[in-house]
């Protein structure tokens, strides 16, 4: 059958392909294939600047064209390195040779100041004294950290926006808490949303500041090949200056064939936490939704249920859920995964690294659920409010702390004995409570003006 989104494997590039196709340009194959050539380009200009005396006389219109392909590389000329690749057998080597087939058709222009045998010495370059892992443990970071700054950053930006503003225009709605399940300390509406803005924002800050590194040592990572060809050039500070300076990544060293992956593993900790923060609210505001706090705004011609007409499901808090939750497996897999390899190098990490959009993608259609959720909520301020005041039972925190606070005796087991009889307690009943301590007029109305309602914190 013929790719679409109706016959494909995997919901991501199905069902939700729309939500998810943003990604594209950083975790496709073409899109590797695109950064594997950014890689290569640059590295053979880098070395006709160091200058090697083979490369002396490469012209700076080499060097733009280079670029350009890099910058400019087209569908077709991806699938000429996936043709390539069905040969070779090789995904690395079928980018060289694709370079290297560039080059000569450069060189056969008429509009040149290039020798096909010119050339012929150049393109050796290409490719000169590296491993496979030298482009992927590059072009895999780089991809990471375009894809997280301009797709991932963004949608938890949106969020975090989101929840401020409900934050604020509910800051002052009183609303029952529970812990364990059963009626607590009053908070607020806009304080709860509050805690989450505060959790996602120290994550998306740590996630906005990682470091994003790179292995580029050679075939064992000691730049064997580089040293015995130019044993004068300090090619580790090269090597260095190349990954930093020119690619803008960070550079590990020593490494054996491939990269450590451990700051990869740390920023792929932190996404998971940002989307277990995420699945957090959901199932909170699920929640919220159940017990009457929030309704939902209706769409007209949506259904609820292919039964029950009257149903409003939260399912956009339902998705969100479910696609965190294989974010989260995905991310701690490779997290785990990554850091470890047999020796100077296994392949277990080069088919695992190819899953690194998935948890992404799972994560921005989750983050889009969310938000699609949240601008349906209308909040329900009569249940919340006849909520709280079915339950009076939880001001006898306060009022025993300031019991506490005039050394009434026993004030902690006196509460105990009112509120644990498995009778209703209702403000009648904590009145005629407090009535009856033995306490100064003025602690008494002290006493008297804590309320379920007024009862919420700073």
């Amino acid at each position: 059958m013929q790719l679409s989104p109706l016959t494909a494997i995997s919901p991501i590039d199905g069902r939700y392909r729309s939500k998810a196709e943003s990604l594209d340009a950083y975790f496709s194959e073409y899109a590797l294939i695109r950064y594997r050539v950014h890689v290569e380009t640059e590295y053979f200009i880098a070395l006709t600047e160091l200058p090697l005396p083979q490369l002396a006389a490469v012209p700076a219109t080499l060097k733009t064209h280079l670029r350009r392909l890099a910058r400019e590389l087209t569908l077709e000329q991806a699938q000429r390195v996936k043709d390539i690749e069905a040969v070779t057998n090789h995904d690395v080597k079928a980018v060289e040779y694709f370079i290297k087939e560039e080059l000569d058709t450069y060189a056969s222009r008429e509009d040149t100041d290039v020798t096909p045998r010119q050339m012929d010495a150049w393109k050796e370059f290409v490719h000169f004294g590296l491993t496979s892992q030298d482009i992927n443990n590059t072009a895999v970071p780089l991809s990471l950290r375009d894809a997280t700054r301009d797709v991932l950053l963004p949608a938890v930006d949106s969020l975090i926006a989101t929840l401020s503003a409900q934050a604020e225009a509910w800051a002052g709605v009183p609303m029952l808490a529970h812990t364990h399940g059963q009626p607590a300390s009053p908070t607020r509406v806009g304080k709860e949303l509050q805690v989450y803005v505060a959790r996602l924002t120290t994550m998306r800050d740590q996630l906005a500041q990682a470091r994003h590194t790179a292995k580029f040592g050679g075939a064992t990572g000691g730049l064997n090949a580089h040293h015995v060809a130019y044993p004068d050039t300090d090619w580790q500070a090269w090597a260095t200056s190349f990954v930093e300076q020119r690619l803008g990544l960070g550079r590990e060293y020593p490494t054996t064939q491939i990269s450590h992956y451990d700051q990869l593993a740390a920023l792929l900790d932190t996404v998971a936490r940002i989307c277990t923060i995420v699945l957090d609210l959901d199932r909170d505001i699920w929640q919220y939704v159940a017990m009457g706090y929030f309704r939902q705004r209706v769409k007209a011609g949506e259904v609820g249920s292919s039964a029950m007409p009257h149903k409003v499901n939260p399912i956009d808090f339902e998705n969100s859920e479910g696609n965190m939750g294989i974010a989260v497996a995905l991310l701690t897999h490779l997290a785990r995964k990554l850091p470890v390899s047999r020796m100077q190098r296994d392949l277990t990490d080069s088919t695992v690294l190819r899953a690194l959009g998935m948890p992404y993608a799972h994560a921005l259609i989750a983050i889009q659920s969310t938000l699609r959720g949240l601008g349906k909520l209308q909040l329900a301020p009569e249940t919340i409010a006849a909520d709280l005041e079915a339950n009076w039972a939880v001001v006898a925190e306060g009022i025993q702390t300031i019991l506490r606070r005039e050394g009434y005796p026993h004030p902690y087991e006196t509460l105990k004995a009112l509120t644990r009889t498995g009778r209703p307690i209702d403000a009648a009943t904590i009145r005629q409570f407090i009535t009856d301590l033995d306490v100064s007029p003025a602690v008494r109305q002290e006493l008297l003006s804590i309320t379920p309602s007024t009862y919420t914190g700073i």
